[in-house]
């Protein structure tokens, strides 16, 4: 699902540079609620590495489902991360990037509440832990691509 690009009374900051618009922090949560899917950004012993995720907004943080290995590692050894994500639609696109820190939710209270929000992995596999990000910057932009989008 590509949220909807078209813009809403308060989405803009005002600031534009060459096409590219500011996009509000309302703005930046809305579309980061209606996306399916994103992109996690870690870095583990400066080694960078990106993972499509399935979230959710939960409050002003993001929540998702992870499996042993990097994202969990990230998540445990509380490192900052990166989360991505994007869409266009009607020749308008935008991008919302959210950074922060990544944490393992284990108090039982909260992984309790987690368990009860709609988020299940795409495919096959257990995916027994839960990760927050716990927000410290949202910023996003919508701009109009030159061409036909196709990159090419």
């Amino acid at each position: 699902m590509t949220p909807d690009p078209q813009p809403r009374s308060d989405e803009n900051t005002g600031t534009e540079a060459g096409g590219v618009v500011e996009l509000s922090e309302s703005e930046c949560w809305r579309l980061l609620r209606a996306a399916d899917y994103g992109r996690l950004a870690v870095a583990i012993n400066n080694h960078p590495d990106v993972f499509p995720v399935n979230h959710l907004v939960d409050g002003n943080t993001l929540v998702f489902r992870s499996a042993a290995g990097t994202k969990l590692a990230a998540a445990v050894l509380g490192r900052a991360v990166a989360f991505e994500v994007d869409g266009h639609d009607a020749g308008v696109a935008w991008s919302v990037v959210v950074k922060g820190q990544a944490r393992l939710v284990e108090r039982l209270d909260e992984y309790l509440d987690a368990e009860l929000l709609p988020i299940r992995p795409w495919f096959a596999g257990s995916k027994p832990n839960i990760v927050r990000i716990d927000t410290e910057e949202v910023s996003g932009r919508r701009f109009h691509p030159e061409g036909d989008g196709s990159g090419g």
